[in-house]
């Protein structure tokens, strides 16, 4: 017997039926042996590295030899894209010569490490975009956006512009997210993997552990929010919410994030909330202990995901999976995972979090049946099986000079 495996396929039929595994096997097949190369900016430290993770495992499974390379970069470089990642959900940025030369020499640099001999390129995000001035290009290079799109600064975009309209096509996480550009677009809503460790069933032994190694109280009602220390997540909005919900109910809040590689902000965000700690609030930095996320996400009486804007949010998902009920920010692709009072619920303020939070905490009953739709929605809409069929369907698109046939 093999000691070490990786997801398979077949290990999905129990979630999506037979029919759906030989249907993606199919497709695979015709493609066996495709080379396909994946650039992002981190390795962990939020969804799109988990994702591709995931992904790029589950395409060698299925005959596909997919690699997945993470760019270098000196403090400055993830300083000038953490603002530009900032820009491209709307925010305001000072695009001064300076911040150009850091980020396009960093990018050339990398250009220079990494040899390109493969028959598709996916290149994640704004952070690696310049990538492909540096190549001749012998293969379809398709760049994957998960941010939200919906207004981006008009600065940013044009100057960004100049590189995203020398793909093949580009791939957004929500049809509100495309933007004028020369390529093709396609939409592909991200997706959970439910083998792991974040989202594989834990027993009740081993969530107890794990919340007693970071003393985590469970005398109370949890109401858990885990995400990176980020403005656009709002975690202030979550302790003002709390805070109004604790007059009238009694529970406990969890705050559970970590700092990417590519983000200097998160540090400078999670001191800040330190100072709303006491006996009821708790602030914690572990959020790369993915069982710890899987406990308390399991464990939680509510989840939240109070974000202003959000690419997409899949700690919706990740909580709905364990037919726990979800309160999302009315924003993004948040909105394409909870049906408000159906699944969850969708919030646009901090009362309206709080009055939903007093809801779920004041009904088992009505958590139960939120939690169970939570389930059955992601079961239909956001397992991995759904995204990697779509990158195959793309793939066997293009024709040989590149083109997307409709």
């Amino acid at each position: 017997m093999a000691k070490y495996r990786i997801t398979q396929i077949e290990d999905y039929e129990q979630f999506i039926g037979s029919e759906s595994v030989e249907r993606i096997r199919g497709k695979a097949g015709k493609l066996k042996g495709l080379r396909v190369a994946n650039f992002n900016s981190t390795y962990y430290g939020g969804g799109v590295a988990e994702m591709i993770s995931s992904l790029t495992l589950l395409m060698n499974g299925l005959g596909l030899r997919t690699e997945w390379r993470v760019i270098q970069g000196r403090a400055d470089f993830f300083s000038v894209t953490k603002k530009m990642h900032n820009a491209l959900q709307g925010g305001e940025i000072d695009l001064s010569s300076i911040k150009k030369q850091i980020f396009e020499q960093v990018i050339y640099e990398n250009s220079i490490r990494n040899f390109i001999e493969h028959d598709f390129v996916i290149v994640h995000d704004p952070q690696p975009l310049p990538l492909i001035e540096h190549y001749e290009k012998k293969c379809p290079w398709l760049w994957r956006c998960h941010l939200d799109l919906s207004q981006p600064n008009a600065k940013i975009w044009k100057y960004l512009r100049q590189w995203i309209d020398t793909y093949d096509a580009v791939i957004v996480s929500c049809p509100e997210y495309k933007q004028e550009t020369k390529p093709p677009q396609r939409v592909f809503m991200p997706a959970i993997d439910p083998f792991t460790i974040k989202n594989r069933h834990l027993s009740d032994k081993e969530i107890d552990e794990r919340l007693a190694h970071y003393k985590i109280p469970t005398d109370l009602p949890l109401v858990v929010q885990i995400s990176r220390f980020d403005p656009w997540k709002d975690p202030e909005g979550v302790v003002k919410a709390f805070k109004l919900a604790s007059k009238e109910v009694d529970a406990r809040l969890v705050l559970l994030g970590n700092f990417a590689t590519d983000d200097p902000e998160g540090e400078e965000i999670f001191n800040s909330l330190c100072a709303c700690r006491d006996e009821r609030i708790l602030i914690l930095t572990a959020g790369d202990d993915t069982a710890l996320v899987n406990a308390l996400q399991t464990r939680a009486a509510v989840v939240l995901q109070k974000s202003l804007r959000e690419g997409f949010g899949l700690t919706v998902s990740e909580a709905m999976w364990k037919s726990t009920p979800a309160i999302g920010g009315n924003v993004g692709g948040i909105r394409y995972q909870i049906e408000d009072g159906v699944n969850g619920f969708l919030v646009s303020s901090v009362e309206e979090a709080a009055e939903r939070m007093v809801q779920l905490l004041k009904n088992k009953k009505l958590r139960e049946e939120i939690g169970s739709k939570g389930r059955e929605t992601v079961r239909e809409k956001f397992l991995l099986t759904r995204y990697v069929e779509q990158y195959l369907d793309l793939f066997g698109t293009f024709d040989k000079d590149f083109c997307l046939r409709e």
